[in-house]
């Protein structure tokens, strides 16, 4: 009966994790002591910092996604698929996901390291004796910001990507500018635009709630913070690429 006791006291603890994780996430999108300053302030560390590293990534991968396509394609004499190929991949996949998994490596390890420092040096229960509510000070800014933040730079990163690829396309593969945009346009449809975006907004959604939970969670000392930050960037690229998958089937099955 080992193994039937080692299973049920795993699932238990899953169960469990998971309902704290799910009540913490329900606390901070609705904590009272919203200040709208906050929300400002994250605004712009999580969106506007963020958008060089997404720019840049979509930039290179729209490019490098057009000369992989280009590649494949000539083997079945398909090469003119190419632009159609990298916006509707940047759009429904590629720009949501290396969007979400780039905002996760810089804003989960800095929220996750700036609560856990505080949490360290116990300035969480300072705000706990000044009657603040450490929820709706620290955990609802960032996760609202995330939330609206994020498919914003999706969908500025979907923009350059396809940008990347043009330019490959019109400086490479022969393809008249014209000709490339036409055909990139032609293709995509409302609904591939509106679940990039939201899937956005559900990645950022985690981002954010990995940073606060362990940074919330964050063990005593310099060693606690450092374990915290890791913790919230795993977790948050692992729960970026589960929540791909079943909002890839939900949409498109």
């Amino acid at each position: 009966m080992n193994p039937v006791r080692l299973i049920g006291r795993a699932t238990i603890a899953t169960v469990r994790w998971s309902g704290r994780v799910t009540i913490f996430a329900l606390r901070g999108l609705a904590a009272p002591g919203f200040a709208p300053r906050l929300l400002g302030e994250q605004l712009l560390r999580i969106g506007w910092l963020s958008l060089p590293v997404v720019g840049m990534t979509a930039l290179f991968t729209g490019a490098a996604l057009a000369l992989q396509i280009n590649a494949g394609g000539e083997r079945f004499q398909a090469g003119d698929v190419v632009p159609a190929i990298v916006a509707i991949g940047m759009v429904r996949e590629l720009g949501p996901v290396l969007g979400g998994l780039m905002v996760a490596a810089r804003v989960a390890s800095s929220i996750a390291a700036e609560i856990g420092s505080m949490r360290v040096t116990e300035q969480i229960d300072a705000l706990v004796t000044l009657s603040t509510d450490p929820m709706g000070w620290l955990v609802t800014p960032r996760l609202w910001a995330a939330v609206l933040a994020v498919p914003v730079l999706v969908g500025v990163g979907d923009s350059i990507g396809i940008m990347g690829g043009w330019l490959v396309g019109t400086t490479t593969l022969g393809f008249t500018s014209q000709g490339y945009l036409s055909n990139s346009w032609a293709y995509l449809e409302r609904w591939d635009v509106i679940s990039g975006l939201i899937k956005g907004a559900v990645f950022g959604g985690l981002v954010a709630l990995a940073g606060c939970w362990f940074g919330m969670n964050a063990g005593r000392g310099a060693q606690g913070v450092g374990r915290a930050t890791t913790n919230a960037v795993v977790a948050a690229s692992v729960g970026i690429l589960a929540a791909n998958f079943l909002l890839t089937g939900l949409f498109f099955t």
